[in-house]
């Protein structure tokens, strides 16, 4: 006997948007008011995503690195040192371009994705002070950063694969940079914030940082804080940011024992 065919229906409640907007309001009213609510990924206030992260997933490249922070993924590729008309007009120094796209399936609102010049102008500057420009003179490294997934944290994500993946393409850096961000949500800060927490969020601060100097590339801060506030985000940040900075150093020792081998 054959299978008969039949239709079935998979029309949405007519309650499912009130539903949705009732989740995230008391996702809203949990974080600002409560002490340590745990999150819908069942961190604390202060616990980041775990990082996966390794170099040379693109071998047309230079460099290449992938991040996977949660539903976050993201991928990198480098090319050069090489000639570029622009960069004759620099005698001295190297020129660093930066580009960030998402793809078309990155965002829940399918056909989003495109070049986002915001974070390819932030990428540019939290990575400049830490390439060696002086090292390439009158030629030009650029750097394609594509985000597959956007799951929250976006940029800060592709600032950490973006250092590795310079580092693996053999660019000489005064260090690796790290991002973090956090967001505040009444009295609370969260960090390594999701898409769905950025989205209720009443501000928000990324840090870039260079671990073993201790400086940082690019603080960005939207909403309002306290001065008191600030401070407590950065040092959080930058904490963050050291840990994920061994995270950066081991793959790269990992992919040096293997090419080694």
């Amino acid at each position: 006997m054959s299978a008969q065919a039949g239709t079935g229906t998979y029309s949405p409640a007519a309650a499912a948007g009130d539903k949705r907007r009732e989740k995230r309001e008391e996702l809203r009213r949990h974080l600002a008011e409560d002490a340590d609510w745990p999150r819908a990924d069942g961190r604390s206030f202060h616990d980041c995503r775990p990082a996966f992260m390794q170099t040379g997933p693109t071998t047309a490249a230079s460099g290449s690195a992938y991040a996977e922070f949660g539903t976050t993924k993201v991928i990198v590729s480098v090319f050069g040192p090489r000639e570029s008309k622009k960069a004759m007009l620099y005698s001295d120094v190297g020129r660093l371009n930066c580009n960030v796209s998402y793809t078309t399936f990155a965002t829940p609102v399918r056909g989003q994705g495109a070049d986002n010049k915001e974070y390819s102008s932030m990428l540019h500057k939290a990575l400049e002070g830490a390439v060696m420009l002086h090292t390439f003179p009158k030629t030009t490294v650029d750097v394609f950063a594509l985000v597959l997934e956007s799951g929250g944290s976006d940029l800060p994500i592709i600032i950490s694969c973006a250092s590795l993946a310079l580092a693996d393409a053999g660019i000489m850096m005064y260090d690796l940079v790290a991002s973090v961000s956090v967001s505040c949500f009444g009295k609370n800060i969260i960090i390594d914030p999701t898409s769905d927490e950025e989205a209720w969020q009443d501000g928000s601060l990324v840090v870039a940082f260079m671990p073993a100097r201790k400086e940082i590339t690019q603080l960005t801060l939207t909403g309002e804080w306290s001065d008191g506030r600030i401070t407590n985000a950065v040092e959080l940040c930058m904490d963050a940011c050291i840990k994920l900075g061994d995270i950066l150093r081991e793959r790269l020792k990992e992919t040096a024992i293997l090419t080694s081998e």
